[in-house]
């Protein structure tokens, strides 16, 4: 959430930031709110001010023995305004609290400007393309002949979209999921987290998914839980209303989760095989940090997500998005695409976010400074570390033999703990 201290004091500078990131509503509406919230607040303070000061003479009047009749109805008719007063700033707060949800973050000013993802920045490459001397296949004819999974059962099971993992197909989504957390707690000092899925109303407009994107998450009426999207809304929300120690900080999670989404907008994109799927599996990194480091701390955690591939030996390029294709939450982001040889295309597979205080201040999650005591929203991060059908597309169809098996590198083998498919 937008801080109103910086509408109220930069509204220009708010304004034109988020045109940048696509927001076609203007900030006039929420100044308004806000200076008729500032002005009744005004008013209330000074008529319960002068209702302390009738309710003394009253009590001096009583005191001795003269008519107090007058300022008792008087008394009472501040006490209706104000009760009108106080419904009137219930009322604005949740109409400016709305506006301020509705409003995406702000871009940090490195961001480069663009109107969508045709101007995002390739900031570097990592690998060679693979090259065959045989016709490859695709991870959908690899899978089938090789049983991996099992897409017409899958929609028996649930509807198109989700996925039946089968025999090495299965094994190798599990031993993913492993490995990369193993990577995360081991060689960076992550700590491992395994969260619910269920997730609070609240706790979705924590991180931004609610109200906006309401039309693209599974609801449980019966409960009013959401499933969750993906593992930093219920990881970022440990810390919901807390106030950190500074000594604290950093704070790292890694957690796995299962993610549902229904992908309401992505009608004619490409859906074939694993490659937009209602429910799958991702390793999540979340990170709890001081403003100053935050920055710093992004570019360590695309590093982070990027070693994983390196180990795969998997072809990716990272890339830097611009103001126009930025997420709703996110103050500046990199995605992680990776080569698929099979489908011929760049494949997204992480993104690394810094929200700054964009969720922190939705979830009053906060910190106390050590050199004045004073209590500081703190800054969120968040990356894929990293999402797996994607990755298992790049890594069927990167090692596929001629005689349609997958032989693993050994780099790969190591970190996955399996040489072969076949």
């Amino acid at each position: 959430m937008i801080s109103i201290k910086d509408i109220r004091e930069r509204p220009k500078f708010v304004q034109d930031a988020l045109i940048q990131k696509g927001y076609d509503g203007s900030i006039s509406d929420v100044s308004n709110i806000d200076s008729e919230y500032r002005n009744i607040t005004m008013a209330l303070e000074n008529n319960r001010a002068e209702k302390n000061l009738v309710s003394k003479k009253v009590a001096t009047l009583k005191r001795v023995g003269e008519n107090a009749d007058d300022k008792i109805a008087e008394m009472k008719k501040l006490g209706d305004l104000i009760k009108s007063l106080e419904l009137e700033l219930v009322d604005l707060k949740s109409k400016l609290s709305l506006k301020l949800e509705e409003m995406p973050n702000i871009p940090h000013s490195s961001v480069p400007q663009g109107k969508n993802e045709k101007e995002n920045v390739i900031i570097r490459e990592w690998g060679n393309k693979a090259v065959f001397n045989f016709k490859e296949k695709t991870h959908q004819e690899l899978g089938k002949n090789l049983k991996l999974f099992d897409f017409e059962r899958g929609s028996k099971i649930s509807g198109s979209g989700f996925p039946l993992y089968t025999g090495k197909g299965a094994q190798l989504e599990r031993k993913l999921i492993n490995s990369m957390i193993d990577h995360h707690v081991i060689n960076f000092d992550f700590k491992e987290m395994f969260p619910p899925v269920l997730i609070l109303e609240e706790s979705m407009r924590t991180t931004g998914q609610l109200p906006k994107f309401k039309e693209d998450m599974y609801l449980s009426d019966l409960d009013q839980l959401y499933l969750a999207p993906t593992a930093e809304v219920p990881i970022t929300n440990i810390h919901r209303d807390e106030i950190i120690l500074e000594d604290d900080l950093p704070i790292n999670y890694v957690a796995y989760s299962p993610c549902f989404r229904r992908e309401s907008g992505s009608y004619g994109k490409d859906s074939r095989g694993l490659l937009r799927l209602h429910q799958f599996n991702k390793v999540e990194m979340v990170k709890f940090v001081k403003p100053e480091e935050s920055y710093e701390d992004l570019e360590q955690l695309v590093l982070q997500a990027e070693s994983i591939l390196q180990k795969l030996g998997i072809t990716y390029r990272v890339v830097e998005l611009c103001t126009g294709d930025l997420s709703f939450s996110a103050a500046k982001c990199y995605d992680i695409e990776i080569w698929s040889p099979g489908e011929k295309q760049w494949l997204e597979v992480s993104s690394c976010s810094n929200f700054e205080d964009f969720q922190s201040r939705r979830g009053k999650i906060r910190y106390r400074s050590n050199s004045d005591k004073k209590v500081r929203l703190l800054h969120t991060l968040n990356g894929s570390g990293l999402a797996t059908p994607r990755l298992m597309v790049a890594l069927l169809e990167t090692y596929q033999t001629e005689d349609g098996g997958i032989i693993f590198s050994d780099s790969a083998a190591d970190f996955i703990g399996m040489k072969e498919i076949k």
